[in-house]
């Protein structure tokens, strides 16, 4: 994690991880950031973060990923953590349906304190845990397409779809971002021709290097 953080960068993206307490949150982050796994992970006490370095095309984006509890009596203290992410992975616990049911509840709060356009990912955890199955995979997927988010079932244990539930929400970030630097980029190279023509002038969309703080 020392490394990742220190290491430089182009982008820095700021993601969350939400949902109810005991969906499996933490250990798919830290599967994610340190490629771990713990059976004696606790319940997150208010907000815990991790680095990751990630590569998409030609470009390193320093992924800063909040764990928020899942606690009633932590919610507002976490709605604050909100602000200024970029993504965000929902996740519930397929052998629970309380936790699917409530995902719509995530969903109010983080368009309540969330970032409009927001890439949210809904992440179905415990996949190996299918014979104790209590939400069908096609549900959570027609949740998604209704909510218009990305889906995928994730196994943190048996380290499945992990990695590309992470990647999805980070290529489409940097998606939208690239798409909005380009458009404000185009707007500041229109210049204005003879005869009331225009003529547009496009920079190569690249961002300065920057030192460990570096972000976009």
């Amino acid at each position: 994690m020392a490394d990742s953080y220190n290491e430089e960068c182009d982008y820095l993206f700021k993601a969350v991880l939400i949902g109810d307490s005991a969906v499996g949150k933490s250990n798919l982050l830290s599967r994610f950031a340190t490629d771990e796994f713990r059976l004696d992970s606790k319940p997150t006490i208010g907000v815990e973060f991790a680095y990751r370095n990630v590569k998409i095309g030609d470009k390193i984006i320093k992924v800063q990923i909040w764990d928020t509890a899942g606690q009633e009596r932590f919610r507002a203290i976490t709605s604050s953590y909100y602000r200024g992410a970029l993504g965000a992975v929902l996740v519930y616990d397929i052998t629970r349906r309380a936790t699917f049911d409530n995902v719509r509840k995530w969903m109010h709060e983080l368009r309540e304190f969330g970032n409009s356009d927001i890439v949210v990912v809904l992440v179905g955890n415990k996949s190996d845990l299918s014979r104790f199955r209590e939400v069908a995979e096609e549900e959570g997927r027609n949740l998604a397409e209704s909510q218009g988010l990305l889906f995928m079932e994730t196994s943190a244990l048996q380290n499945l779809n992990v990695e590309e539930a992470f990647l999805r929400m980070i290529t489409r970030i940097h998606e939208i971002t690239s798409k909005k630097y380009l458009d404000s980029k185009t707007k500041e190279n229109i210049t204005s021709l003879k005869g009331g023509k225009e003529i547009i002038t496009l920079d190569e969309v690249t961002a300065t290097k920057q030192s460990s703080n570096c972000c976009y």
